[in-house]
């Protein structure tokens, strides 16, 4: 079956709507070997995803996810995920992970859903783990842990049983050097389902078609950014999947009822100081949790902060604790500032002990 879908895929042939969960079952079948799910996430990606078809691989592996038993309490309030699809490959430390402690002590139920480094040396499972949250959390823990601390972690392993068969293929791919559509489908992928989302991809062309499968995923408000860096490989532009300070944002966003719209973001607009890209580059695990801790303390006050504070702005905006991300801005400075955002981090890593 998937050598058939290679063949169509090769002729820059798109997934029909009904070879898209076929896909799917062979991905997930532990009888078909890795390099041939490689293959095929290899030939995917190089025909270029549609938003049809992300949308379908999310809805057909939303269906294999383990759901996480929450309070109707925790249900009513609005949701929160912040994060990037990975593969811009430029090794900025943890920003997403960062501005999810900060929107947490801000108030925002915030549900985490990640895995370990793949095209990183340090994904959000990794730091987290490093700054002593637990990230093995049953299903039961993490809804009580929303409810309780406003913030759990939902290791991707453990809600998606059916990926311990892609993820080999996965690794291949990361080893050649090649993305997959799981880069796209991470962030859409997570168990609570979230009501609102804040996306980072690694190209400007991904925002809109992403926002529009969060949208048709059932998200009530949403975010998609992907920033420019003023840096280049091999003559082409390479974008952070964050809110970047170095350069022009391209943003994708809907809130409710209203409609999606598709619109440049400067970062000059929040007075932001100069830097380039190896200001915000990270390290192993170790360095990216104290990273971390530098900037939740208010003791980094320099690029890695502002970085923080402007997708951190954005992250309390989509979260509807804030009227427009300069506010959101403000808020977050402010709770860094007057110690709220390393409590927030003291308070996970206490009941992570308990």
């Amino acid at each position: 079956m998937l050598e058939k879908l290679i063949a169509q895929l090769a002729q820059s042939d798109s997934l029909t709507a009904s070879q898209v969960p076929m896909a799917v079952t062979q991905l997930v079948d532990e009888l078909v070997s890795a390099e041939l799910k490689a293959a095929f996430l290899t030939a995917l990606a190089r025909k270029g995803e549609t938003a049809d078809e992300i949308l379908g691989f999310a809805r057909e592996l939303r269906l294999l996810a383990l759901r996480p038993p929450l309070d109707e309490a925790v249900r009513a309030d609005e949701i929160l995920d912040v994060c990037g699809t990975g593969g811009d490959r430029l090794n900025t430390f943890n920003i997403s992970t960062t501005v999810a402690l900060i929107a947490a002590a801000a108030g925002i139920t915030v549900a985490k859903h990640g895995n370990r480094a793949i095209t990183s040396q340090a994904g959000s499972a990794d730091v987290l783990e490093e700054l002593g949250i637990r990230i093995d959390l049953t299903p039961q823990e993490a809804a009580d842990s929303l409810r309780d601390h406003k913030f759990a972690f939902f290791f991707a392993p453990r809600y998606h049983p059916a990926f311990k068969h892609i993820g080999s293929a996965r690794k291949l791919c990361a080893e050649r050097g090649q993305r997959t559509i799981f880069n796209f489908l991470g962030p859409l992928l997570n168990p609570v389902q979230p009501t609102a989302q804040l996306v980072g991809v690694p190209r400007p062309e991904l925002c809109e078609p992403v926002a529009r499968v969060l949208q048709a995923l059932g998200a009530r408000r949403g975010l998609v950014v992907s920033g420019a860096t003023g840096f280049k490989v091999d003559g082409n532009a390479c974008h952070l999947d964050e809110f970047s300070t170095l350069g022009p944002n391209v943003v994708a966003e809907f809130y409710h009822e209203h409609g999606l719209a598709q619109s440049e973001l400067s970062p000059k607009m929040f007075g932001v100081q100069p830097a380039e890209l190896h200001d915000l580059r990270g390290g192993d695990r170790a360095q990216n949790a104290e990273i971390v801790r530098g900037i939740l303390r208010g003791e980094d006050r320099g690029p890695r902060r502002e970085a923080v504070l402007l997708n951190a702005a954005a992250a309390i905006f989509v979260g509807n604790s804030a009227d427009s991300m300069s506010e959101g801005w403000v808020f977050a400075a402010e709770l860094i500032d007057g110690g709220a955002a390393y409590d927030k981090l003291q308070e996970l890593v206490d009941a992570s002990k308990t």
